[in-house]
């Protein structure tokens, strides 16, 4: 089967599949719990314009899932359908950021392209965060100022509660010479963010506030 599941619905999966769990761990009444699967398959097909008859039945699996051991089978058996992001080329991280110069990909040891929403990295040297992100079908590039807020908060991107940082994008103004500064607080580690994205819109909300 061709695999027909990005990453963000893939995390979301795994998202609902963990409500699963845990009310498999605190609920005893039937009725509860099948009220509860109905209601988590409904949101998963819901990620998805279509389902095939044959993407149908994968997606259902995860109403199967009592446990961990279940969950983490069912979600395997998902992943082979997963879309994985698209590694950059250096020619093409030079369209996607023209003005910075030299400027390299740095190595992702522990990265699984699988739930890989967006690619973040920092550049130490000038204290600017980059980040490649899927906006409208394509691949955007965003570059700006990055620090540490030493504090926990909803990240814009994911909408998990975690260590924080302030980007900050610069954009040529409307009168010459001028220059707007757009931002918002996000994950301060990029990767565990990325693996954590449930939806895409947030990304483009993102990169919205940002660019326009």
């Amino acid at each position: 089967m061709e695999p027909f599941i990005r990453s963000d619905q893939y995390n979301f999966i795994k998202e609902q599949a963990q409500i699963l769990i845990n009310a498999h761990s605190t609920v005893n009444e039937a009725h509860v719990l099948n009220a509860l699967k109905a209601i988590t398959i409904e949101k998963v097909e819901n990620q998805f314009s279509a389902l095939t008859d044959a993407q149908a039945p994968l997606i259902h699996t995860i109403m199967d899932i009592t446990d961990r051991l279940e969950a983490d089978k069912a979600l395997e058996q998902l992943k082979s359908s997963v879309i994985p992001f698209q590694m950059i080329k250096s020619e093409t991280l030079q369209k996607l950021f023209p003005k910075a110069k030299k400027l390299k990909l740095p190595s992702f040891p522990d990265l699984d392209l699988k739930e890989t929403t967006f690619l973040g990295w920092d550049d130490k040297g000038s204290g600017r965060r980059y980040i490649v992100a899927p906006y409208k079908g394509k691949l955007t590039g965003l570059h700006g100022t990055f620090t540490k807020m030493n504090q926990k908060g909803m990240c814009t991107l994911c909408h998990k509660y975690e260590d924080l940082g302030m980007f900050l994008y610069e954009k040529k103004g409307k009168e010459p010479g001028t220059f707007t500064k757009r931002g918002n607080y996000i994950c301060y580690d990029a990767q565990t963010c990325s693996s954590q994205v449930t939806s895409l819109e947030k990304i483009e909300e993102f990169v919205e506030l940002l660019k326009k």
